[in-house]
């Protein structure tokens, strides 16, 4: 059975990755925080991946990476610098000079956020970040065909749509992907014996999808959710944003927001944000007073 590290592992993401994946490998879950009830396949490595350090120790002896950790929506840039965009390069880095072959990496919709909702696009579609965040993810993209190409990786980018049990909204009715179908694309990205570098959607069988799969069907991907059994709902519920621009793009909110970009998520952000200004704040303290951690 094959060990593959998760990292992001408390998040959303990775909380339903760990359900959907048990079993079928061990698992070394890592976060910055601790992922608690624990199964009796899986072993936490605590990890900041912001730190190459931590990302060396966590990935030592693994088969492949998860590469999920990351600041999750939009936030200011020196956050996505540090969580996102060094985080990346440390998740790549670390596999390099560990020998770690496979790297699944998290990207995102909000990569390729700026193409319009009447625009169907492929895995070939250059990134049209809307966010600082979906700059991030396109930056990780590029480092993943810089790893493949250059030092040898085998890589998996995932353009994740929404993970969730099921569809939020109308907007999401189009990028939706249930638990079991993107542990679907993890398992491909584990496991296809041909891959070097290759970008899939994140998305279920959607009725109104914007994204053309097929180079995550050429790969053996075969859905087993719809989004269209919830349409009438959501449709029945929608209002318009106010802002033409987010009925427009396929990014939503975040081709707007300046700070978190998904209301769904608002309440989680606003509480992980204000925990991080209170560790920096303690940081800045320590500093102007000269003590040491």
């Amino acid at each position: 059975m094959k060990t593959v590290l998760i990292t992001g592992a408390a998040g959303d993401v990775g909380t339903h990755l760990r359900r959907e994946l048990a079993g079928r490998y061990h698992l070394r879950v890592s976060d910055i925080k601790p992922v608690r009830e624990l199964r009796k396949t899986e072993k936490f490595v605590r990890g900041d991946v912001s730190k190459l350090p931590d990302m060396l120790r966590a990935s030592k002896g693994v088969d492949a990476i998860v590469h999920l950790g990351a600041w999750p929506v939009e936030g200011d840039w020196p956050l996505i610098l540090s969580s996102n965009i060094v985080g990346g390069y440390n998740a790549f880095e670390a596999a390099r000079r560990n020998g770690v072959k496979r790297v699944v990496f998290a990207s995102s919709n909000h990569a390729v956020g700026f193409y319009r909702r009447d625009q169907k696009i492929d895995h070939l579609a250059l990134p049209k970040p809307d966010s600082r965040y979906g700059l991030s993810k396109a930056f990780g993209e590029a480092l993943g065909a810089l790893y493949a190409y250059k030092y040898g990786l085998e890589v998996l980018a995932i353009r994740i749509g929404n993970v969730n049990p099921e569809p939020l909204d109308k907007r999401r009715l189009a990028i939706w992907v249930s638990p079991r179908d993107i542990a679907q694309l993890v398992s491909i990205g584990i496991d296809h014996p041909d891959i070097k570098f290759e970008i899939v959607y994140g998305a279920s069988d959607n009725l109104r999808a914007w994204w053309d799969n097929s180079n995550a069907y050429r790969l053996g991907y075969r859905p087993l959710d719809k989004s269209e059994a919830w349409a009438a709902d959501l449709l029945a519920k929608h209002v318009d944003n106010p802002n033409p621009l987010v009925e427009r793009y396929q990014g939503g909110t975040f081709v707007a927001a300046e700070d978190g970009g998904d209301p769904s998520r608002a309440h989680l952000v606003s509480k992980k944000a204000k925990r991080l200004a209170r560790r920096a704040a303690r940081k800045a303290a320590r500093k102007k007073t000269g003590k040491k951690k």
